[in-house]
């Protein structure tokens, strides 16, 4: 009996997780303009949230390696893609030069100097990736990164496509 509530306990606590919604934090993008993270992923398309740092390579690889294949996702499911960096304040200026020098493709770069966002939704390390349905609640969560968790992505994606016909 111990067992089923422990087991009941934890589905409840993994659910709830995965369909929580997007904190009212504020962040700013690369080119200083405030954005209300609790409003991505309300405009009916699903949003990739993918947490990066400059220093961090599985990071990198997984960034370059979604760019590699973002504008055929769009085409077929819809998303955008928002990439947050949680670089410490002394390396924020390493970001923009980083984005512009790979030429990723994403919606907006929001900046999380100081942890506000990524300690409001629990994770610990990068690479981490969430998924936001069209209404704005996380459907999907990933953390690290080896080459073709990509797909992982995309099956949720077009996962959650099918739910919305």
């Amino acid at each position: 009996m111990k067992k089923i509530f422990i087991s009941t306990l934890l589905i409840c606590c993994f659910a709830s997780i995965a369909m929580a919604q997007m904190p009212d934090l504020v962040l700013k993008d690369i080119h200083g303009k405030k954005v209300a993270v609790n409003t991505l992923g309300k405009k009916g398309k699903p949003v990739i949230i993918d947490f990066f740092a400059t220093w961090c390579k599985p990071c990198l690889r997984e960034l370059n390696a979604i760019a590699d294949v973002y504008e055929d996702w769009q085409k077929e499911t819809g998303c955008q893609l928002v990439a947050v960096s949680i670089d410490r304040a002394q390396n924020v200026n390493k970001v923009a030069p980083l984005v512009s020098e790979n030429d990723w493709p994403f919606e907006m770069v929001l900046l999380d100097p100081n942890s506000d966002l990524q300690r409001s939704l629990s994770i610990l390390n990068p690479p981490y990736v969430l998924i936001l349905d069209g209404n704005g609640k996380i459907v999907f969560r990933h953390n690290g990164y080896k080459d073709g968790d990509e797909k992982a992505i995309l099956a949720a994606l077009r996962k959650l496509k099918k739910k919305t016909k």
